[in-house]
């Protein structure tokens, strides 16, 4: 019976579960706004080149 309870409260394997599912989560909404995601890159990348040429 103390080895049920104690595979209960296991919560070593619960972290990387966690770890899993918020990398899903993340590679979805990458996906779902893959084109905001580029388009907003670039013109921050854009203004960085423009800016530094006055630094």
């Amino acid at each position: 019976m103390g080895q049920v309870r104690a595979f209960f409260t296991e919560e070593d394997a619960i972290g990387v579960v966690e770890i899993i599912l918020i990398l899903v989560v993340l590679i979805g909404l990458v996906i779902i706004f893959k084109k905001q995601l580029i388009t907003l890159v670039n013109t921050i990348l854009s203004k960085v080149v423009r800016q530094s040429d006055t630094i």
